[in-house]
């Protein structure tokens, strides 16, 4: 067997994809790739890693529609040249990245196209060559500039889904006169959402936490005249009277995340819920505690499990999270204060707590960057998935002895203990993969003693007494592919929140029919939108098969004839 890849290789394959995913905040999944020149050695290892991550590589040679997303550019610009002028001759609206990941020089002379203008941070267009061709360079940090106006516009532009069902909203008139409450994490996309919402012709009031608002995107909001109640430096008791002033504008419909405006309704706002159509939560953590109140009789209104649709899950959850929280870990890592590189930088060993569709996603960005997984799961039948899917199971405690890094992915409260954090090897970083407060235990371990240092942006080591080490816990345990990156993939989110949109249609059609619990998505709002989605990434589906019609005179034969026609 020919020996894997030296570290140093591996660890430039991870931060160009890394820096190629921080700078445009697109996914890698799914996506055609085409690799330019280069070292052959380097070009396998990246290309190893684009198609662990889900990527497909396609060649000149392929069909005349099946054209590349990305151009990976490692040669020189001689090389590169040619290949992005003929892959910027393409159908209008279908976008192209050319990446420069020269290792050790630029692969791509930026003045070989015309005049360049940023597009957004980090991002150049070129409009000499085409409206739909962008330049990112792996080798240059992006401007320090909020820029949210080029962000939206960004977003915007890689959200066909969602524009293509807000579209409909818009010409039904179904919105107007509506009332919409929009509480999510307010970054680029969920503002796109929020936008598309007004355009249908809804009234649209938007609130965030402090820590999921991006206060530049919160004012290019407020620039439109729309409403938001959210600022990046709220205290709890200041975000509160944000949340109950959004629910005081009385919104026909709540759209949520954590389903905390939600709840708040139902304890400080109850005499609101008798007015409200309902609402739609599309996170798992959130449709727990909405369980719960469904069972003991105390929902007051319907909410649509937007988390539990298809198009969410198996995309949002696995792909868009796994990629998300996995690159913003090793982002923070990549900047801790350290003399030598961490391990975990050019793929250690790595524990995944939990196996539902989050630590599936997690765990399979891992094992591309090169990282051994182990697997620790309470489910045993979860557990066995992971064994059959080529990871180590084993329980916590005994997992995280020996880790770099240990990534928690259940949405449960306290899944990392105490207990759990004395056991990790010196120095191990212990993150969180989307998730609830004190997903890692992190008031239990003050009050064991453990003492906290900065080590980095948003990165601190957790020391027990007589310990010599200590681990490194990342962004105090929150959701970190939010308050320390841009959230998932636009892509992703673009299938979100047109299930979102899918939602608010429920609501607005049969609001007064549905009851007062959890309610499952329309199983067409899936499949609307995957069939979207599928010409949206240059695919086609089969087209759908009904159930054999029977005469309507006639019930089907029940008997079996396998064994001869029956007496």
């Amino acid at each position: 067997m020919p020996p894997g890849p030296d570290a140093t290789t591996r660890a430039w394959a991870s931060a160009a994809v890394r820096h190629f995913a921080r700078t445009t905040n697109l996914l890698v999944a799914a996506r055609r790739f085409r690799i330019i020149g280069g070292d052959p050695r380097d070009a396998a290892v990246l290309r190893a890693l684009l198609t662990g991550l889900g990527a497909r590589e396609t060649t000149e040679h392929d069909h005349d529609h099946d054209h590349a997303d990305q151009l990976w550019c490692l040669g020189t610009p001689e090389e590169s040249t040619p290949a992005i002028e003929h892959e910027a001759d393409r159908p209008r609206g279908s976008t192209l990245v050319v990446i420069d990941a020269g290792r050790h020089l630029p692969a791509v002379d930026e003045d070989a196209f015309g005049p360049v203008a940023p597009a957004r941070p980090g991002v150049l267009g070129v409009p000499m060559l085409s409206d739909d061709v962008f330049l990112v360079s792996t080798g240059r940090d992006p401007e320090d500039d909020s820029a949210a106006d080029a962000r939206l516009r960004w977003a915007r532009r890689s959200m066909p889904v969602s524009r293509a069902v807000g579209a409909e909203l818009r010409d039904g008139g179904l919105l107007r006169g509506t009332r919409i409450g929009v509480a999510m994490v307010l970054e680029p996309k969920t503002a796109v959402l929020s936008l598309l919402l007004r355009d249908a012709g809804a009234d649209v009031v938007v609130y965030a936490h402090a820590d999921e608002t991006d206060d530049a995107v919160a004012e290019a909001l407020r620039t439109t005249g729309m409403t938001v109640h959210a600022s990046s430096t709220a205290t709890l008791a200041q975000q509160k009277d944000l949340a109950l002033a959004m629910l005081d504008t009385r919104p026909h419909v709540l759209l949520d995340d954590g389903s905390h405006l939600i709840r708040l309704a139902h304890q400080e706002r109850p005499d609101l819920l008798g007015a409200m159509l309902g609402a739609a939560e599309e996170t798992t953590s959130g449709l727990r505690p909405l369980r719960v109140l469904a069972e003991r009789g105390q929902l007051g209104i319907p909410v649509i499990a937007v988390n539990d649709a298809r198009t969410k899950t198996f995309f949002d959850n696995r792909y868009g999270t796994g990629q998300s929280t996995v690159f913003a870990v090793l982002d923070l890592v990549d900047r801790l204060t350290s003399a030598t590189p961490h391990p975990a930088l050019t793929g250690g060993s790595a524990v995944v707590a939990g196996f539902g569709h989050v630590g599936e996603g997690v765990a399979l960005v891992l094992r591309a960057l090169g990282f051994r997984v182990t697997v620790t799961e309470t489910d045993p039948v979860r557990a066995l998935q992971a064994q059959f899917a080529g990871y180590a199971v084993a329980p916590l405690v005994d997992a995280v002895r020996d880790a770099d890094l240990v990534m928690s992915a259940t949405g449960v409260r306290d899944t990392i203990t105490v207990e759990a954090l004395r056991a990790c090897a010196p120095d191990a970083v212990v993150a969180v993969a989307g998730g609830v407060d004190q997903e890692i235990a992190i008031d239990d371990a003050l009050a064991a003693g453990a003492t906290r240092t900065t080590v980095g942006p948003k990165a601190e080591r957790f020391t027990f007494p007589g310990g010599e080490h200590g681990v490194l816990v990342l962004d105090d345990g929150g959701c970190i592919n939010i308050t320390a990156a841009e959230g998932n993939p636009i892509e992703i989110m673009d299938l979100s929140f047109a299930v979102q949109l899918g939602a608010v249609r429920m609501l607005l059609e049969h609001g007064d029919e549905l009851p007062r619990a959890v309610v499952p998505i329309d199983p067409e709002v899936d499949e609307a939108t995957a069939r979207v989605a599928l010409a949206a990434f240059g695919s086609r589906a089969e087209p759908p098969v009904g159930p054999a019609e029977q005469p309507a005179e006639r019930e089907p034969d029940v008997r079996t004839r396998r064994f001869g026609d029956p007496s």
